[in-house]
């Protein structure tokens, strides 16, 4: 189980965006949202700088698979200026195409957020994570669409991306990342060579953290097996 971090009192989260500075109140302890069930979101949800804390059945704070998250969006919805805070459970989930705006993670649960849907659109503008000891951001996708992580900041993680390499269902999923921050980190993303993923990355500032873990995803369930590593000028682009 992780442990919780406390805020006290009120702080001011600065996220770089193309230039600007956009700032992301964070609640004080005291103002924190208790979360008992997923919050189900349509359209835009703006959380408003507020932090949401997972309580009940989201409050265990573990690593097990399966759990619900925080926010479940719609396809099609957004969700902006929220802060997960300690315990997170399974984030966010995408049912479709959807767009997180300065959301930040303080402390990820089993995943910052999962994305599904055939032909759906994610974008992840500004915003930050910290404290995954797994993956950040879990492309479950089918066919069609891309992710686009732009504009954020992530330490201490395992992957920032990962697409599925063993989900019943399998695609080539296309994800870039653009001016991304990343601290203390194992890997950038991880990819299925045999299925066609392509993660292209753009001026970041990663250090001496891997780009790509390359595999060979199944759609048995079984552990993908890894096959390479860094970029190779098809399914890992660096530009």
């Amino acid at each position: 189980m992780k442990r919780p971090r406390l805020l006290l009192g009120a702080a001011v989260l600065a996220v770089a965006l193309g230039g600007s500075v956009a700032t992301v109140n964070l609640a004080s302890a005291a103002t924190d949202v208790k979360v008992t069930a997923s919050i189900k979101v349509t359209g835009t949800f703006d959380g408003g700088g507020k932090r949401y804390v997972g309580s009940g059945n989201l409050g265990s704070g573990g690593q097990a698979e399966g759990q619900d998250p925080l926010f479940d969006l719609a396809a099609g919805a957004t969700l902006k200026n929220v802060i997960l805070g300690t315990p997170a459970a399974d984030g966010v989930h995408c049912a479709g195409s959807c767009q997180l705006t300065n959301v930040v993670w303080q402390d990820v649960g089993e995943d910052a957020a999962t994305f599904r849907g055939n032909n759906a659109t994610v974008v992840i503008d500004g915003g930050s994570a910290a404290s995954a000891s797994d993956k950040v951001f879990q492309d479950n996708r089918g066919a069609g669409g891309s992710v686009t992580i732009k504009n954020f900041k992530v330490s201490n993680f395992g992957k920032l991306y990962r697409s599925c390499g063993n989900c019943s269902t399998q695609a080539a999923r296309k994800v870039t990342f653009q001016n991304v921050t990343a601290t203390g980190g194992k890997v950038i993303a991880g990819v299925n060579t045999n299925y066609g993923d392509v993660a292209t990355l753009k001026s970041n500032k990663i250090g001496s953290i891997p780009t790509c873990w390359l595999y060979t995803g199944n759609n048995t369930g079984a552990e993908p097996k890894k096959t390479g590593t860094g970029p190779n000028g098809k399914n890992c682009i660096v530009s």
